[in-house]
């Protein structure tokens, strides 16, 4: 049987999103989106609006599959974008599916194992976990060594190409329609998706991702990434050391290791402060199914597939941009913020740091108890939003890594404080990098640089004046400049030949009429004075178009 054609298959994807969307009681954006729905389509009844218009969008979200949750998923970290309820239902996005039985898993699975009997011992059919782009089997290896095997649901990478050109044509047409809406860059925005998204599919960039955490975290005790099995990992399948424990969020359970979330809270802080904070590079998702407790006390960072990366200066930079906002310092936050690339419009100046004023101020008159960073990172987000300021997606990530990293600490300990426990190691940090040989050998560099450019200016000197001394200098010209040049001299060599012509003319007429004392016919004197006066007024005629090019040139 002939599968459908692609254009076929996106025709079908449309009817589903606008049935979807209809259900939940977006009918007339469909009409608005879709233009010429109601000819080939009826909405459907719409479910009974009990729910606020942002919980109808999350639960048309989940509906809609894979992509689009993915989607709401990634734009739940864009605060500065959206309103925090809507950002709130975001976050309870829900990936969850029915598993595919194992019979549709097995193939993808001897792609990397041709002969599964060779490689495993037992590998369990019932997943121990599923979600819309992969589910994970539990397997016992030849060795015995017992893994998790993350598998790609089969078509899952043709339905999200679908989805993303479908998104694609949706952002420009939303766009089109709504011209209000452009300061959001929506084709941008599905765009960065596009490019998240597909790194995600590409399960050896998970597995290359871990593998850079697992040496980042080798140094803090009680931080466990699961080793990688690259033999039998590839872009559809990973492979990773199996881990037993509860979720980070799970206190009872946690307390029945016998273990202290207060520990357990901290242990997470200062995993993350070296991630963002000197490695520069951190887990992008730790919601609490992400982040497992061992028995042992051990902190276990699983999916690797989003990320932050942030580049020495840039680090440097965040840290700038949070201690001035533990300091109240709103000139220090703007600073920060514009070395972000983070753009204030002139006209909003004042305003913008008025409204940072407030936020930092109400902030830091909160008492100890009910003191949370998150709060003046709200504030600052929603002052952004409010101004329509474009913030980069990494700067974004970050808070939102921060935020959610705040809130397991609060369930794990209520008397969990970012700020006070930040505070310190960020200034240790910065004391650490101003003295890291590093920074010191880009000083001595620096150093080194400028002496040789001190040495160097004798030498340049003497060769510059050596150089005009022999006559040698050599100027380069535009080709402009020499046209223009070129054009200037044959204008006043003209001139000089016309002006050598009447004074030939005025000697000549001087000396015929001079000489009265030789027979002269009489139209050789006319033609004297008629040359006199032709040089007179060819004089006048002169000086008038000399001085009026000059003035023309000077302008």
């Amino acid at each position: 049987m002939q599968s459908p054609s692609p254009m076929v298959t996106r025709l079908r994807r449309y009817r589903q999103i606008a049935d979807v969307l209809a259900k939940y009681g977006f009918g007339i954006l469909v009409e608005e989106v879709f233009p010429g729905i109601g000819r080939l389509w009826k909405a459907p009844v719409p479910a009974e609006e009990k729910q606020s218009v942002y919980e109808r969008i999350r639960l048309a979200l989940e509906e809609l599959g894979p992509t689009y949750i993915k989607f709401g998923q990634i734009m739940s970290t864009r605060r500065e974008l959206l309103p925090p309820e809507l950002i709130a239902e975001l976050q309870r996005l829900q990936d969850r599916v029915d598993p595919l039985p194992f019979e549709e898993i097995r193939p993808v699975i001897r792609k990397y194992c041709p002969n599964l009997e060779e490689c495993f011992d037992i590998i369990e059919a019932d997943p121990v976990a599923a979600a819309s782009l992969s589910q994970v089997h539990r397997a016992v290896m030849k060795d015995g060594q017992v893994v998790a095997l993350k598998v790609q649901r089969p078509g899952i990478v043709d339905l999200i190409e679908a989805d993303i050109l479908i998104l694609q044509s949706l952002a420009r047409r939303v766009e089109s329609l709504f011209p209000d809406l452009r300061v959001y860059n929506l084709p941008g925005m599905v765009d960065e998706f596009a490019v998240q998204i597909r790194r995600e599919l590409d399960f050896s960039q998970d597995g290359m991702n871990a593998e850079r955490l697992r040496r980042n975290m080798r140094d803090i005790p009680c931080v466990k990434i699961p080793r990688i099995h690259w033999g039998i990992t590839g872009p559809f399948l990973l492979a990773m050391d199996y881990v037993e424990g509860v979720r980070i969020d799970d206190v009872a359970a946690i307390r029945a290791f016998g273990l202290f979330p207060e520990e357990i809270a901290d242990i997470g802080f200062q995993a993350y402060v070296q991630q963002i904070f000197v490695d520069g590079f951190f887990h992008g998702d730790p919601h609490p199914g992400n982040l497992f407790v061992t028995e042992q006390g051990e902190v276990v960072f699983l999916d690797y597939g989003i990320v932050g990366v942030l580049r020495p200066e840039r680090k440097r930079m965040f840290i700038d941009l949070l201690l001035a906002m533990t300091r109240t310092d709103v000139a220090g936050v703007v600073s920060a913020l514009e070395r972000l690339d983070v753009r204030i419009r002139p006209s909003d100046l004042d305003a913008v740091k008025d409204d940072l004023y407030l936020v930092l101020l109400d902030y830091r008159e909160m008492s100890l108890e009910r003191m949370n960073f998150a709060t003046a990172l709200g504030g600052l987000t929603d002052t952004l939003r409010r101004y329509h300021i474009r913030v980069p997606p990494t700067l974004m990530l970050m808070m939102k890594v921060i935020i959610m990293v705040m809130d397991i600490g609060t369930r794990l300990d209520p008397a969990f404080n970012f700020d006070r426990r930040i505070h310190p190691y960020l200034t240790d940090i910065v004391m650490q990098e101003r003295f890291s040989p590093e920074t010191m050998a880009n000083a001595v560099r620096s150093l080194a640089s400028a002496a040789e450019g001190l040495l160097a200016i004798p030498e340049n000197v003497n060769d510059t004046l050596k150089t005009l001394s022999e006559g040698t200098v050599t100027i380069d010209l535009e080709d402009t400049d020499l046209k223009r040049i070129t054009d200037v001299i044959d204008q006043t060599s003209d001139k000089v030949i016309v002006g050598l012509v009447v004074a030939a003319v005025v000697v000549g007429s001087s000396l015929v009429l001079r000489v009265t004392e030789l027979p002269v016919p009489g139209y050789v004197t006319t033609l004297a004075v008629l040359g006199y006066v032709f040089a007179v007024l060819f004089g006048f005629y002169a000086v008038y178009n000399a001085l009026r090019h000059g003035h023309v040139l000077r302008r």
